[in-house]
């Protein structure tokens, strides 16, 4: 007991010592474990991901990110491409714990030896917890960071996790994140297809991504490279031979095709704002959340209308600024297949297939002569008002300035008149008239007469009357037109897709009408003379300049075939008294004609409507033309006598002739015949020598046209 004490006495304090250097090691240890709790968080692994928009052909349009990162399980990683950056990175990986002390030792020796911060001695695990978890500061608190969080992490998950953490992780420069991109860039291939000289080039980049950029410094990477084959060779991982082959082989870099798109900018913008409105996705979240989303974009067709808005000749005006907009939306589905929302657009600008403007006269079949042919007092042939009137200050004005008394629904809409539109929207009450598209959710706060021709407030967008005219050549069924057609999460689970049930605007039988009208507005009215030869139905619009007399501020043509609708607007983003159109609507008719031709040498579209069934065909126009060749002649009968024959020329055997007798003063109608030219008059009264003659009359309608010339027979 005296001895131990004497031992204690004279080394106690090295016990001490001991004691408190154990204790120490232990709370240190201790430390590092809990402390690398708050130097890991659980969200810094869920690792932002590029977004992808692809087409129903599976062709990709544009990857959207904030990282350009496509995360792959490591089972889809050949071995030859996760052993080449384990031998250059960390070549005993599954044997330390995070963190490899040895290495780490001989780097605090160079830091101290050289007075400096030298990086190195990194595990794969430090390097990704520096990544996701740190800054880049070389101080020695982010190195003690560092190795708590590594420790950390390797108690919390497995050796596979961390390396497939790793592997999608890393940077290659160029905004290239993860080995799946990495190899998509300079391979133009999935990493799963990736060759050992391949694998060994991407190993090579990490370490300094722009000075071992393989497009920009070839030699420097193939040297790297040879290293870390030879690297692999010394690790038992590969075969001296297969070293050698690799070796000898050339980058072999096939540089994927980074080429902007300008043409799909306006589509995208609306993909994004449909994801916002209908899905609930943030920005962030778009860019950050690897969705893969399913469009309706047709490449080729919107690489059409861009091209045909490229060309001059369809935007005329006082200054260069002239602008427009187009969009074509599917007959079938009511899916966007094309949007082009400026000349020279770029992503984020103003997205024009989504301002509101005056729609001038293509309002017209929507608020006027399509709730009045719902209204039972009313069919194509009705005839109402065409006489400028004053409407309590409000005279509207036929642009010609001519005037026929009355004119039918149907010479109102294909004429494009004005002041029947709203002499008609009059007689119907305008609240009535817009009903029908607040039914669908169209809120039309306007309650003046000018609605009739489009004076709306707020307008409409190109979209929205495309989507409008859809319904024409749908049964009067109205669905809003959209962009998406899936959203599958990063984890392949599709989301909830909004309802896109359709809503009836009109009746079956008044959308057919319609669409007969429209067709007529194309072959013989104010957006006739086109070269497009198969059927195409639509209105034009245009809307004065506030500023400037005779001057057009907005040219529109909407329309539709069987195939698609089609809205295209030309104008100024800002009308004032330097910028104005110098043309009107024949415009915009010209641009979609031309589109409308284009596609039809690459989709060969439909030649003709077809009468949708139960839907009675409406009957072509009656035109009551002069006759002018009326001839009264005697003819004989055996057994009738003497009678008078009369005759005439007419083409059109749904025509109507009053027959009438003149004697003196007197007139009298004396019969009538349909789909004759002939007329027997039995009662001749010879004597009196009476003059004869016929007034054509419309049956559709009732109206008279002029009374043929007068003819006797004795």
């Amino acid at each position: 007991m005296n001895k131990l004490n004497q031992f204690l006495g004279k080394w106690r304090y090295l016990v001490y010592g001991v004691v408190v250097l154990v204790l120490l090691s232990l709370f240190g240890y201790m430390a590092i474990i809990l402390g690398g709790r708050f130097v890991v968080d659980e969200e810094h692994f869920v690792f932002n991901e590029s977004t992808v928009l692809t087409t129903e052909n599976e062709e990709d349009i544009i990857k959207l990110y904030d990282e350009n990162r496509t995360y792959v399980p490591l089972d889809t990683i050949p071995d030859h491409v996760t052993d080449a950056f384990l031998a250059v990175e960390d070549h005993r990986f599954y044997d330390h714990n995070g963190v490899d002390f040895w290495a780490v030792g001989r780097a605090v020796w160079r830091d101290i030896a050289t007075m400096s911060k030298a990086e190195g001695a990194s595990t794969i695990t430090q390097q990704l917890v520096k990544n996701v978890s740190l800054t880049n500061d070389q101080t020695w608190m982010r190195k003690t960071k560092e190795v708590m969080g590594a420790i950390y992490l390797e108690r919390q998950r497995t050796k596979d996790e961390i390396l497939e953490y790793y592997l999608n992780e890393i940077y290659f420069g160029n905004g290239i994140h993860g080995i799946e991109e990495a190899a998509q860039a300079f391979y133009s291939k999935s990493v799963s297809e990736l060759t050992l000289s391949e694998g060994a080039t991407l190993a090579a980049m990490p370490k300094a991504p722009n000075y071992y950029d393989p497009s920009e410094h070839p030699e420097r990477v193939e040297e790297r490279r040879d290293v870390v084959l030879s690297h692999m060779e010394n690790n038992g991982m590969l075969q001296a031979e297969d070293m050698r082959q690799a070796q000898g082989r050339t980058l072999g870099l096939d540089i994927g095709d980074t080429e902007s798109k300008p043409a799909t900018n306006s589509y995208v913008d609306l993909v994004l704002d449909e994801l916002e409105q209908d899905y609930h996705l943030s920005r962030d979240e778009i860019y950050t959340g690897g969705y893969e989303i399913t469009v309706g974009l047709d490449p080729s067709m919107q690489e059409t209308v861009h091209d045909r808005m490229q060309q001059e000749d369809y935007f005329q005006g006082s200054t260069d600024q002239v602008e427009g907009a187009t969009v074509l939306v599917d007959q079938t589905n009511a899916v966007i297949r094309a949007a082009v929302g400026g000349r020279d657009r770029e992503q984020g600008d103003l997205n024009r297939v989504q301002v509101r403007r005056q729609p001038g006269s293509t309002f017209k079949p929507l608020a006027v002569y399509g709730p009045a042919l719902e209204e039972s007092l009313y069919h194509p042939y009705s005839l109402i008002p065409d006489e400028q009137r004053d409407y309590d200050g409000y005279s509207p004005e036929n642009v010609d300035g001519q005037y026929a008394g009355e004119v039918t629904i149907y010479d109102a809409l294909v004429q494009s008149k004005n002041a029947p539109a709203v002499a008609l929207l009059d007689e119907l009450d305008i609240n009535q008239g817009l009903s029908y598209l607040e039914d669908i959710g169209y809120s039309i706060e306007d309650n003046g007469l000018s609605v009739a021709l489009g004076g709306l407030e707020n307008g409409l967008t190109p979209i929205e009357l495309a989507g409008l005219y859809r319904s024409f050549a749908n049964e009067g069924r109205y669905i809003e037109p959209y962009t998406i057609l899936e959203v599958k999460n990063r984890h392949g689970e599709i989301l909830e897709a909004p309802d896109r049930n359709s809503q009836q605007l009109f009746s079956k039988q008044t959308s057919w009408n319609l669409t007969r009208m429209l067709e007529a507005v194309v072959e013989d009215g104010t957006a006739s003379g086109g070269e497009f030869n198969k059927d195409l139905a639509g209105k034009t619009g245009s809307t004065q300049h506030p500023h400037v007399s005779g001057g057009v501020k907005d040219a529109w043509f909407v329309g539709f075939n069987p195939d698609y609708a089609v809205a295209s607007w030309i104008g100024y983003d800002v009308s004032n008294e330097e910028n104005y159109l110098t043309d009107g609507s024949q415009l915009a008719v010209s641009l979609v004609d031309g589109v409308m031709s284009d596609l039809d040498q690459s989709h060969d579209l439909t030649t003709s409507f077809s009468v949708p069934e139960g839907v009675d065909d409406l009957e072509g126009p009656i035109r009551l033309a002069q006759i002018d060749d009326l001839e009264a002649s005697v003819s004989l009968g055996f057994l009738s006598g003497v009678d008078v024959q009369l005759t005439w020329t007419h083409d059109d055997d749904r025509v109507r002739f009053d027959v009438y007798r003149e004697t003196g003063d007197q007139v009298e109608k004396i019969g009538s015949v349909t789909g004759e030219n002939t007329y027997q008059v039995n009662d001749t009264q010879m004597f009196n020598n009476p003059s004869y003659y016929v007034v054509p009359v419309n049956p559709l309608n009732g109206s008279e046209g002029e009374p043929s010339n007068r003819d006797q027979a004795f």
